[in-house]
């Protein structure tokens, strides 16, 4: 399988299963679309193109084609199919997302946990808790050594001393269990004071920091409880913390709605606040909410993130250097084959904890009872909805199997397609557009890097 596509003048060719990306010329381009995904030349769209291309420049170029081809570079064969059915690896759990906090201090528009309460009622973990939830964590990750753990909320800020206690608890257990922890957090970043920072900057290997652009839309969406912005207060904080890492291991996170559609303006805008890790994300919103990205803005996206590509490789190449995170892309070495078909791991290898430490696949799925997968107290509860998580993967989904970008997507978020499809399995069809389009634009990007090398 190939995927062949243009853009800002320049024709790529992406080899879906060798993950080989190749630079084409006009003639060759037009040549290689007379190609079937077989790998085999039609006849009579090659005499077609002889009505304005020379027998010699068609010949050169399907020349050029067949020898990508005879080195497996082009319409390779799938190296993975036959072997998934075999592929009996028994899976453990590496990660937690502890909910520290149901409660909040912003109410954010199109905030998927109502305000932080999870369709429940709003409470903070207690260290009681959080301690569980690093030995169940343990005692479910078999041999594995390195451990994830990330502190979400609502707001974790809120209930930081047990943040903390949940930190020291963990240390304490790594030498007796030859665990190694790795912590996250996600804040709001309303009450990230020098203290904290301080704490943070010392214990926290990844710092996610929400803002989601311009002053303007940025306030417009997460407004405190008395409905005024919060751009004022987080801007000044959020930059402390990304020079106090040194602008690394750290990311400003924000969405964009359907009220902004030009989000490539709040990209830069950070960018030109200082900003080196920067990811702005669609919104996944139901219809009512009128901030939903619909399929006729597909196309309006698409050619933002293409905007947004071009100014990204001009000002890299100018010096003015960012991370946009969805044109990050490692053709080299890539995710391993377990990310590469099954994705993030939610429901099996992720799972999330509440307050009460209830145990759900992902942080959106909690508080939906047919999702709830038991207790850190109890251990799992043998839930058939797992296995569901567990079998679930790219050649699984017939939307997926097919489709170009699956090593690249993994199949899509399952939390997504359950809330648009009502089926872990059926991937909601707007987030694949955008996706396929970001890959698109990360390619394109790396062809930049590379000065347009291998050339066809």
């Amino acid at each position: 399988m190939i995927h062949a596509f243009s853009m800002h003048g320049q024709n790529l060719v992406l080899d879906v299963n060798s993950g080989a990306v190749h630079v084409f010329d006009d003639v060759a381009f037009r040549v290689l679309k007379c190609f079937g995904q077989d790998g085999r030349p039609d006849n009579e769209k090659l005499a077609e193109l002889g009505k304005n291309l020379t027998q010699e420049e068609i010949q050169e170029a399907v020349g050029e084609i067949q020898s990508l081809i005879d080195s497996g570079l082009l319409f390779s064969g799938d190296p993975y199919e036959e072997y998934l059915p075999k592929w009996s690896k028994k899976t453990v759990i590496k990660a937690l997302c502890l909910h520290i906090a149901h409660d909040c201090n912003l109410r954010c528009r199109y905030c998927f946990a109502g305000g932080g309460e999870y369709l429940g009622k709003r409470s903070l973990m207690s260290l009681e808790v959080g301690k569980k939830a690093i030995d169940f964590l343990i005692e479910n990750s078999g041999n594995r050594r390195n451990l994830e753990v990330d502190f979400f909320g609502g707001e974790p800020l809120m209930n930081f001393d047990v943040v903390k206690g949940i930190v020291e608890y963990a240390r304490s257990r790594e030498q007796e269990t030859g665990k190694n922890f790795r912590f996250t957090i996600t804040t709001n970043v309303l009450l990230l004071d020098k203290e904290k920072r301080d704490y943070i900057n010392k214990n926290m290997q990844n710092v996610v920091l929400s803002i989601d652009g311009r002053k303007e839309v940025n306030d417009a969406m997460r407004k405190r409880i008395d409905g005024t912005g919060s751009y004022d207060r987080i801007l000044p904080l959020a930059k402390a913390m990304a020079e106090e890492r040194g602008h690394k291991d750290y990311y400003v996170r924000g969405t964009f709605t359907r009220n902004n559609l030009d989000f490539s303006k709040d990209v830069l805008h950070l960018a030109d606040e200082g900003f080196e890790q920067i990811s702005i994300e669609p919104v996944v919103a139901s219809a009512d909410s009128g901030l939903d990205i619909r399929e006729e803005d597909v196309p309006r996206v698409c050619e933002e993130y293409e905007r947004l590509a071009k100014i990204y490789v001009e000002r890299r190449a100018g010096g003015k250097w960012f991370n946009f995170f969805h044109f990050m892309i490692d053709l080299e070495g890539g995710p391993c084959i377990a990310k590469r078909l099954r994705g993030c791991g939610s429901g099996t290898e992720y799972l999330a904890v509440t307050p009460e430490g209830d145990l759900y696949p992902c942080h959106q799925f909690v508080g939906r009872p047919e999702f709830l997968l038991g207790s850190v107290f109890e251990g799992l509860n043998g839930n058939p909805v797992r296995e569901e998580f567990k079998s679930s993967n790219v050649y699984e989904k017939p939307e997926c199997r097919s489709c170009w970008a699956k090593f690249y997507c993994s199949g899509g978020c399952a939390a997504n397609a359950w809330k648009f499809n009502r089926d872990i399995r059926k991937p909601y069809r707007v987030g694949c557009e955008l996706e396929k389009k970001r890959i698109e634009c990360a390619l394109w990007i790396k062809a930049q890097e590379q000065n347009g090398s291998d050339v066809v």
